[in-house]
């Protein structure tokens, strides 16, 4: 019996899907997989790399198991290693730079592992947000590719006629042009996702208002003083660019109640200690009255309490504020304009 069929007698394969089979052999190829990547379609070169990205370490065994006619050279070659830095390589070869690029940005995404599953995670009512100014056959055709139950939820949120509109078309539709969605495509990731998680080239001036963020008040003030004797056009810069705590005033209702059910109850009630009462009030119509009538006993019962330590809490809560803004789940304002939103 030949050694290739002892190693797929002695390993189960079934839990390798057959694009992680496919990203196996290809990996086990190398450079001679060159003319294989040029025959898959698109779609079928981001299922292999997606999961070639996912795989890690992959057994000598396995891959003598799954790659058959090259068991020979592959047996002493031991384990392969599939990773991001791994799968940009091998495409680089076979792809353009920006049709590469694009992929490699879906596989990296932090919502999901193609752009309609990071649709599926992102908040209903900012995606409709998006959605109602596009045409309603667009529209449909987006909600026909995520899940019905975040469809569902999503119309839920456009205007009334207009969500009519776009059920119209979805029932009407026909099978979608690869180019017409190709496009579609494109222009989410470009136009809306890439708002969505801000581009990693950031201005130097909003990492620094980011660091500025994180110090506590004297020590903030202490660098703003020290930076506009040097520089006061870049010190006015950070400073509107900084997001602090007394900006959640300019959460809508719904981001306030997402960002109450997100946060410690103990650092909701230090933070708001230090609060103006403007601010404090806005939180309080948010909650129940019950629960609104505990925190207030909570803050009471706290005594006085060091600046520091509600400093301290109103820096996670503005953390807790923005990594709810990255998911998608609330819109923060950046002080720019009054009417422009980032995501």
């Amino acid at each position: 019996m030949s050694a290739l069929v002892k190693a797929s007698e002695t390993v189960d394969l079934s839990r390798y899907s057959g694009a992680e089979k496919a990203a196996i052999v290809l990996m086990s190829l190398g450079e001679e997989a060159k003319k294989i990547w040029a025959t898959l379609e698109e779609e079928e070169i981001k299922e292999v790399s997606q999961a070639m990205a996912a795989l890690g370490v992959v057994p000598s065994v396995v891959v003598e198991a799954v790659v058959q006619e090259f068991v020979s050279r592959m047996s002493g070659a031991g384990a392969v290693m599939g990773s991001l830095d791994q799968t940009q390589r091998m495409l680089a070869s076979v792809l353009p730079k920006e049709k590469l690029d694009g992929l490699m940005d879906e596989i990296r995404g932090p919502a999901g592992r193609n752009i309609w599953d990071k649709l599926a995670n992102v908040n209903e009512a900012v995606l409709a947000s998006y959605l109602k100014n596009e045409y309603p056959q667009t529209v449909a055709v987006v909600l026909a590719k995520v899940r019905p139950e975040h469809a569902a939820k999503v119309l839920g949120e456009l205007p009334e006629d207009f969500a009519a509109e776009c059920m119209l078309r979805m029932l009407g539709m026909e099978p979608v042009q690869r180019e017409i969605l190709d496009k579609i495509e494109t222009t989410l990731r470009t136009e809306f996702m890439s708002n969505l998680s801000r581009s990693s080239k950031r201005d130097s001036h909003e990492l620094m208002a980011d660091i500025f963020n994180n110090f506590d008040r004297q020590t903030e003030a202490r660098f703003i003083n020290a930076l506009e004797s040097k520089n006061r056009d870049s010190a006015d810069r950070i400073k509107a660019l900084m997001f602090v705590f007394e900006d959640l005033g300019k959460l809508d209702s719904g981001g306030i109640q997402t960002l109450l059910r997100a946060v410690d109850k103990n650092d909701l009630a230090l933070a708001l200690k230090g609060a103006s009462d403007t601010l404090r009030t806005l939180f309080f119509s948010n909650m129940s009255e019950r629960g609104g009538k505990i925190l207030k006993e909570d803050m009471a019962g706290m005594g006085p309490v060091r600046l520091k330590d509600v400093d301290a809490a109103q820096t996670r809560m503005v953390a807790a504020a923005k990594d709810l803004s990255a998911r998608g789940e609330i819109l923060l304002s950046d002080g720019k304009s009054d009417d422009e939103l980032i995501y």
